[in-house]
Formats: structure tokens, sequence, C-alpha cells
């Protein structure tokens, strides 16, 4: 494939909090420099677009606790069992769309908690993975940011993962292991995930911003 034929659709918006504008800023670079032409929406609605999503070859979206009507779920879902990559991180992928259950089962996860707010944790890359060309050469990397506890889907190719600590309130969670970076196939399409991005400056962790970059090149069509 001519990469410098390459389309990319990035979709952002939904709850202020997770900044969606200037993180996905973050990436428009990156993904530019990889020889993608890149289109920026702020509306739901470019997923009814069927003939643009037909040669779209990675939607990224960050769109948090928002609603997505049948209409748009159904025309993302159609691309991406077409081939078109799907990627995100944090609430932007996996509390995008609470109410809707199909988005969460493209997606492979849905955010439940994240029971100590902000806390110091690690990533750890497991150990069977570290060849994946997403998590290669890291074996894990420590954070100061909302850890998510999520229900996950089985299928999933998780990645890395992170073990949490006791709370007060849920003790029995204390040891619990949970999948932070994980990888699906969705018909033709890839989807990747990692519930860590909260702020800024978490996408500005080298291990975090890689794994990122590596997630939506490895995403794409």
């Amino acid at each position: 494939m001519d990469t410098q034929a390459r389309r990319a659709l990035v979709v952002r918006g939904g709850w202020d909090g997770h900044v969606p504008v200037e993180c996905t800023d973050r990436f428009i670079p990156f993904i530019e420099e990889n020889g993608f032409s890149v289109e920026v929406s702020d509306t739901l609605d470019s997923y009814l677009d069927a003939e643009s999503l037909s040669g779209t070859d990675l939607i990224l979206q960050i769109w948090t606790m928002g609603e997505i009507t049948k209409e748009q779920r159904e025309g993302l879902d159609k691309a991406i069992r077409a081939g078109t990559g799907f990627a995100g991180w944090h609430g932007g992928v996996a509390d995008a769309f609470r109410a809707d259950l199909e988005y969460n089962f493209i997606v492979g996860g849905q955010f439940i908690s994240h029971p100590h707010g902000f806390v110091d944790y690690d990533v750890n890359v497991l150990p069977d993975k570290a060849d994946h060309p997403i998590v290669k050469g890291i074996e894990k990397f420590h954070v100061h940011t909302e850890q998510y506890y999520i229900h996950a889907d089985p299928s999933n190719d998780v990645l890395a993962t992170t073990t949490f600590p006791a709370h007060e309130n849920y003790p029995w969670i204390e040891g619990v292991v949970m999948p932070a970076v994980w990888t699906r196939t969705w018909g033709d399409g890839r989807v990747f995930v990692t519930t860590v991005g909260h702020k800024l400056d978490d996408l500005d962790t080298p291990e975090v911003r890689t794994i990122i970059e590596r997630g939506l090149l490895w995403a794409t069509r």
C-alpha cells in the first residue's frame, strides 16, 4: 500500500475533563509524519458517512461519557468490520458510550471505577507479550494517575496489566490484576486500547507515548 494515501479520522469530544482537543493534538503530527492525511471531527455524525469511512484506514477516538445513536454506532461498527482500525485511550474509548452495549463489545472493555482517584501504580508488560510490536522493549512503567478498574472481554489480547492495592471501601480488590493495554479484532478491523491517559502529562510519559504511537500504527488497516 502507498502509505502516502492512508487516511486517518480523529473524532474528539464529550467530557471536557479529558481534554479531547489538546490530547489528540499531541498525536496528530505523529500520524501525519507517518504518511496519513488527517481529518478532525467534533461530531459523531462522521460515523454516518459510509463512503468516507470506507476509505479511512484509522479512527482515533477520544470521546468520553457521550451518547451515540444506533445509526452512528452501526456506521462505526461496519467500518471496523470492513478493516478500518480503531484506537484510543482511557475514557475517550473505554468510557465513551456507557449505554450502548454493542459499542462496548467492539472496544472489549468498559470503565467501571477508579477507586483510588489519582494514585501511583505500575503497568507491567506480560512476559509472553514482550515481542509484540506495541510493547517491545518495554517491561514496565510507572504513572501517577487514575487506575482504571474495568470489565473486560476475555477474548482481548492483553499486552500489559496493572495490579490494584487495597481500598478501604473495597478491600477485596487488593491484588486484582487488570488489563491496561490490549488489542482485539472486530471483523477485519483491529482495535487498540490503553486505559492510561487521563491527563496530558500521562501522555508525555515516554512509555505511554510510545505504546500509543505504536498502537495507532498497529491498528491501521
